[in-house]
Order: C-alpha cells, then structure tokens, then sequence
C-alpha cells in the first residue's frame, strides 16, 4: 500500500466529510495489516488523528446548524 503523509494528501480542510472519512479508513486498514515500516506508522497514525479531529468538528457543525433550524432543541430523527 502507499505511503499516505500529511504532505503528500490535501489539507483535511480541502476534503469533504465523506472524503475524510475514507481516507480514514484506507489509513486504519493499512496500519492494522501490520506490514508499515515504523516511520510511515506514525505518519498515518498523526494523518488519521487529523482527519478524526475534522470529521469530528464537521458532525458538531452541522449538529449546531440542525439544533439552530429546530429552533435551539435536538429532536429526535423519524424516519416518515
């Protein structure tokens, strides 16, 4: 698998949510195989904590933006 590096993929602030997420996953799957040298570990390891950090900052926004078209309160999702 190649080496993904903070220098080598866009800023996180680029990327979609959805984007994010799958390169966090990708990044997951090549660390748990186990078959990264050490450097390269850390470099995804510092990646992936990144785009947790943006994905977690995206899901608090837009759970603002639903509490602010709810009038201030979170309601429970039905599906009708």
């Amino acid at each position: 698998m190649a080496k993904v590096s903070p220098s080598s993929e866009p800023n996180p602030v680029a990327l979609t949510y959805e984007d994010a997420l799958s390169e966090l996953e990708r990044l997951v799957a090549a660390m748990e195989g186990g078959q990264l040298p050490l450097d390269q570990l850390l470099d995804n390891y510092r990646r992936g904590a990144e785009l947790l950090a943006f994905c977690r900052a995206r899901l608090e926004a837009v759970e603002q933006q639903v509490k602010v078209l709810e009038e201030g309160q979170l309601k429970p999702w039905t599906s009708a």
